[in-house]
């Protein structure tokens, strides 16, 4: 459709003179906000990090498909938006509260109903993958002892974190207090820059400090400096355009502090704490079906964290069955 108007002449916001025409006052901390939601369309870049274990070949086929799909990501959005403008000026679709829509109702006439249905399933298409991905992080983080064990067990016949995916649920559910869909937008946005670039940070301090590790993919250093770059002038001026709400979203993030300290670093809990931890987990599992994956021989997972090798013990076993055990005679 965007090809058809340029063809028919409907190109005026695509001229030079009338693209970069400021419509309102420069100002660098909207552009800060302006990359920080933009990029939110991009988000899906690191998602695919989080199922490596899942993944046939991750030392090939991982960078591969980020090297496939960010192209074809940025070909389809960019050339998405210079449509809208061929139909729409800057003021229109920042007023517009579903731009595809609006650019569908002004083209489509009696059709108009298609472009919702592809909102609709383009929705659930990103939904989708992110239930997958993001259930594994809080998976991987039970398994190295960072959060409740039960959400790192899985089904008994599909092979699903099911609590994982539970608990993905109601902390997504937690995210719909605020109605301001923009605000949520830059709350996630800003945490999630936030902690990518202290990941990628501590891949510079560790190709400094540990040079001789394994790594099966290795990129120039010249990558995540650039990256650090963008990212101090993304978080520095979103957080002087918008202080409250990128300072509240540092707020929700800091509470994962003392949540911390009460369940990883203070390792003596008193006895009856771990009985209610051992009993919930005892419910959650007949509750999901699920129980801990059974590790591979040689699959380079013997090297686990302490706390985490005893949650992998069973959970609960009768004392009953255990003295009837010690009776049965030996061969």
């Amino acid at each position: 459709m965007g090809v058809v108007q340029i063809c028919k002449g409907e190109y005026f916001w695509l001229e030079p003179k009338n693209a970069f025409e400021n419509f309102q006052e420069p100002d660098i901390g909207l552009i800060a906000l302006a990359f920080l939601q933009g990029s939110f369309a991009y988000g899906g870049w690191n998602f695919l990090n989080y199922v490596t274990e899942e993944l046939v070949d991750p030392y090939k086929n991982l960078p591969r498909a980020i090297f496939i799909s960010i192209p074809l990501v940025t070909f389809v959005y960019v050339f998405a938006n210079v449509a809208y403008v061929t139909a729409m000026s800057p003021q229109e679709l920042l007023a517009s509260n579903a731009v595809a829509v609006t650019f569908g109702e002004k083209l489509l006439g009696v059709m108009a109903w298609i472009m919702p249905i592809s909102v609709a399933l383009s929705t659930f298409g990103g939904v989708n993958g992110s239930l997958f991905t993001s259930s594994r992080l809080f998976f991987a983080g039970a398994r190295e002892g960072h959060l409740p064990s039960v959400l790192a067990m899985i089904h008994v016949k599909r092979c699903t974190p099911i609590p994982a995916l539970l608990f993905t649920c109601i902390s997504t559910l937690l995210m719909l207090v605020t109605s301001d869909m923009y605000t949520l937008i830059n709350y996630v946005g800003f945490i999630n820059y936030l902690f990518y670039g202290v990941t990628i940070a501590g891949q510079i301090v560790l190709r400094w400090k540990k040079p001789d590790i394994p790594r099966p993919i290795k990129i120039n250093l010249l990558f995540p400096i650039i990256y650090l770059l963008f990212w101090a002038f993304l978080l520095i001026f979103s957080l002087w355009s918008e202080p409250v709400v990128c300072g509240t979203g540092l707020a929700i993030m800091l509470t994962g502090v003392p949540v911390y300290f009460l369940g990883v670093y203070w390792q003596h809990k008193p006895k009856c704490f771990n009985n209610f931890i051992e009993s919930l987990t005892l419910v959650s599992q007949k509750m999901c079906v699920v129980v801990y994956p059974e590790m591979e021989a040689g699959s380079g997972t013997e090297e686990v964290h302490e706390d985490t090798e005893e949650q992998r013990q069973p959970i609960y076993q009768p004392t009953a069955a255990k003295d009837k055990d010690s009776e049965q005679p030996q061969p």
